[in-house]
């Protein structure tokens, strides 16, 4: 019987990588190998993928621009996929933006502007890619990716569909998806604006960004949702965390809901000092933090 990594070769246009470390692939820089890391030509290469993926009994998930993951130490037994190179963005219409799922929100922020849109002024400071974006309903500044979206277009069961908005159940940090459902591409409606005043949004959004959020070291931003009401900042901070540490993992002194690597953290020492913050802001407050950040692999 054929190795694995071969028979999908047989199938597959895109990139393999066996044993591949996920450390390299993240933003946190922790992480154990995938056995085989994929990286799709395009949405029917994925598809292909998917299908001799599911004929070989491989378990598999996507990996995004690997921010707002924590891959734990020993990796993940089976197939990591990134969509980098599904990253068309381009106009469809006086207003309304087309992007795929690899694309950079840096990207879609840049094309709207250029096209003297207005609405992503603040995705320009928020890392990863238009997918990850639309997973976790990424936002800033009281604005959400969501605000934009008109239609999503989802693999699902072999099929490419299309989802208008309102037939979507998303929300403050989430989009709920069946399992094994991959978003590809999103249309936006946007509004027609000034660049100059655009572009100044855009400046005044990457400033407040750095001001806040620059911590100089590798993290997966916001490790912690806001509960209702509350900043998880100022939850962790009342609890006395910022700058506390478990192995080589820290709560930052500049945002106390960035919790960073040091330059030896494991997957490991994030666990752990997650679970501090967790029990201590509970005492303290009586609200039990949630992670934004998505946990996959094995211990």
């Amino acid at each position: 019987m054929p190795h694995p990594f071969e028979s999908i070769r047989t199938v597959f246009r895109g990139e393999l990588l066996a044993n591949e470390p996920l450390s390299r692939h993240t933003s946190l820089k922790v992480g154990g190998p995938a056995d085989i890391l994929a990286i799709p030509e395009d949405k029917y290469d994925l598809l292909e993928l998917l299908g001799k993926l599911e004929e070989l009994g491989i378990p598999w998930f996507v990996i995004g621009g690997g921010y707002n993951l924590l891959v734990l130490d020993k990796g993940f037994r089976g197939t990591a996929i990134s969509l980098r190179k599904l990253d068309r963005v381009e106009l469809r219409d006086d207003t309304t933006l087309y992007a795929e799922a690899g694309a950079k929100n840096r990207v879609l922020a840049d094309t709207a502007r250029d096209c003297s849109l207005t609405g992503f002024e603040f995705l320009i400071g928020i890392p990863g890619t238009v997918g990850g974006a639309l997973r976790m309903n990424a936002g800033a500044h009281g604005r959400e990716i969501f605000d934009s979206v008109t239609s999503l277009e989802l693999l699902s069961g072999g099929e490419f569909k299309k989802h208008v908005k309102n037939s979507l159940d998303y929300g403050y940090r989430h989009l709920q998806l069946n399992p094994n459902e991959i978003i590809i591409s999103a249309e936006f409606r946007l509004v027609s604006g000034n660049r100059e005043d655009i572009t100044a949004d855009m400046d005044s959004s990457m400033r407040k960004r750095h001001e806040s959020q620059q911590v100089g070291w590798p993290n997966a931003g916001s490790y912690f949702r806001n509960p209702p009401e509350h900043a998880a900042w100022r939850l962790i901070d009342e609890c006395g965390l910022r700058g506390f540490s478990i192995g080589g993992a820290q709560v930052s002194e500049v945002h106390a809901n960035f919790l960073i690597n040091r330059g030896a953290a494991t997957a490991l020492d994030f666990l752990k000092l997650a679970a501090i913050i967790k029990g201590q802001v509970l005492e303290k407050s009586g609200i039990l933090l949630a992670e934004e950040v998505r946990i996959v692999g094995e211990e």
